[in-house]
């Protein structure tokens, strides 16, 4: 019974020792196949870079393409010609306040007019009754038929007559100033759209009475969808390199079709967006897009900056950052060797090389393990 035991044990270590002899090949074999296994290598080429910058931003009216149309005088809405969505021309009638207060004020001052008018023309007529009189007594003295009292009793007629011309002159101005500001506010009742295009909100309604203070209360807002630009917002790292750039946007109502643009202005105050820094780039819309974008669509804008022919390239993998420097490995007779290198634009997944490599140098794509 103990034999039969013992050899039992004897055959279990024989499998175990099997075993781990088979586990300990198995692994000398597969890292040696690791370790014998070709690395991964590129060669240092010559291609064309079109290097761009990405922006998002949002379809904005350009300056003076959306007016707030108010009142500059208060009154009783009497006459409201417009609704959202409605297509304004210029000068065509939108909305028209009581007039007939307005009104009564204009008859009354062309009222006045008219009274000046009648002073004038008999001041007029007095001071030139006044001037013959005077004329009279002068030739009168000389014949000794008249006093020099009654003299200078005509000529102060003449100059007195002389002075309520120019009064009721001045007085006639007033009365036709004060006539053309009766006007000028009648003029006010009845409000007009100073550009064309879309009526985009209405904040009255008929029958409203609407109070004129420091700000003019708005009627409507007009929109021309005509004049529309895109703000991007871009990092001021890509600033500098944008001023005069094509660009090409997509709206995510229309995400298949691609609008073109031109960069045409900078704004120059800076926007904290997170604590990073960005400018607020506005795009020119160069393609036909009546009836197409509207305000505030939001777009993504890829701005294209200058494109460099021929130039030394590598994928950017094979571009390692050891010790504040840029390395790729190159393949030498002795084995991998370090290269510092300088790089200069990226362009997907390749990268420029401007100072290190020459064209057809094979290098590392991955570091290589430090006991090659």
């Amino acid at each position: 019974m103990k034999k039969r035991k013992r050899n039992k044990l004897f055959i279990i270590l024989a499998v175990l020792l099997c075993a781990a002899a088979a586990a300990v090949w198995w692994t000398l074999g597969h890292n040696k196949d690791s370790r014998t296994s070709a690395p991964e290598t590129a060669k240092v080429i010559r291609r064309d870079f079109s290097s761009s910058v990405l922006a998002t931003g949002a379809v904005k009216p350009q300056v003076g393409a959306e007016v707030r149309v108010g009142a500059r005088i208060s009154g009783k809405v009497e006459h409201l010609y417009v609704n959202i969505g409605d297509h304004v021309r210029k000068e065509q009638v939108i909305a028209e306040l009581e007039k007939a207060g307005l009104e009564a004020a204009v008859a009354k001052a062309q009222a006045e007019v008219k009274v000046a008018e009648a002073k004038v023309a008999d001041a007029e007529s007095r001071a030139k009754l006044a001037n013959l009189e005077y004329q009279r007594q002068q030739n009168l003295i000389k014949e000794d038929f008249t006093s020099q009292q009654a003299v200078d009793k005509a000529l102060k007629e003449k100059e007195s007559s002389g002075a309520g011309v120019h009064l009721a002159s001045r007085q006639l101005d007033a009365a036709r100033a004060a006539l053309k500001e009766a006007q000028v506010k009648l003029s006010y009742a009845t409000i007009t759209a100073p550009i064309s295009g879309v009526i985009a909100s209405v904040s009255t309604q008929k029958g409203e009475t609407v109070a004129a203070g420091l700000n003019a209360p708005t009627f409507v807002t007009i929109i021309d969808l005509k004049r529309l630009q895109v703000d991007a917002y871009v990092d001021e790292v890509d600033i500098g390199k944008i001023p005069g750039q094509e660009c090409i946007f997509t709206v995510d109502a229309f995400p298949a079709r691609e609008f073109n643009g031109k960069v045409v202005a900078i704004y120059p105050k800076a926007v904290i967006q997170e604590n990073v820094v960005n400018y607020d780039v506005v795009v020119e819309i160069t393609d036909p897009y009546d009836g197409l974008l509207r305000p505030e669509m939001t777009a993504s804008v890829t701005i294209s900056l200058e494109k460099r022919e021929q130039v030394l390239a590598v994928p950017a993998k094979a571009v390692k950052r050891e010790r504040g420097r840029n390395i790729v490995y190159i393949q030498s007779e002795t084995g991998p060797e370090p290269r510092r290198i300088t790089i200069g634009w990226k362009d997907g997944q390749w990268i420029e090389i401007a100072a290190g490599l020459q064209e057809g140098q094979v290098i590392l794509l991955a570091k290589p393990d430090a006991g090659e």
